[in-house]
């Protein structure tokens, strides 16, 4: 299967965000440190710099937004599981020109990619209850 350049922009915004949390080195540091280590030719460069630095600028604003679908409390969340809850909760706010089911699958398979055997559960769950609300214009 054909990988999407904005999948990849994804896939390594979900190791960036995570690489973030763990360090907290600047974002424009570990941005670097991707782009340099990667193929980037097959990432969409301008989308992955938006998740990432939109993602790291908004940050308390994403965890209050996402906070009420966790079921639990945000420090209880798997660095990854939280990561990916982050840039989800990100693309479903500003990135309104895609379409939340897209969203909402692209990092359900992400955290299948890159999460504990269950987490992509927990992430269809709070994402789906999320979506309600972050986009209750487009249900």
């Amino acid at each position: 299967m054909k990988v999407s350049n904005r999948h990849r922009a994804r896939e390594l915004a979900v190791q960036g965000i995570y690489s973030w949390q763990l360090s907290n080195n600047a974002i424009e540091q570990i941005e670097l440190s991707l782009a340099t280590s990667n193929d980037m030719k097959k990432v969409d460069m301008p989308f992955f710099q938006r998740l990432l630095r939109g993602t790291v600028e908004d940050v308390v604003l994403l965890d209050e937004k996402i906070k009420p679908y966790l079921g639990r409390l945000p420090e209880e969340l798997d660095p990854i599981e939280k990561a990916i809850l982050r840039l989800a909760t990100f693309e479903l706010i500003a990135c309104v020109d895609v379409p939340f089911r897209v969203v909402i699958n692209e990092y359900v398979e992400l955290a299948k990619t890159f999460g504990a055997q269950e987490s992509h559960k927990f992430i269809n769950g709070a994402l789906d209850k999320a979506v309600k609300t972050l986009r209750e214009n487009e249900r």
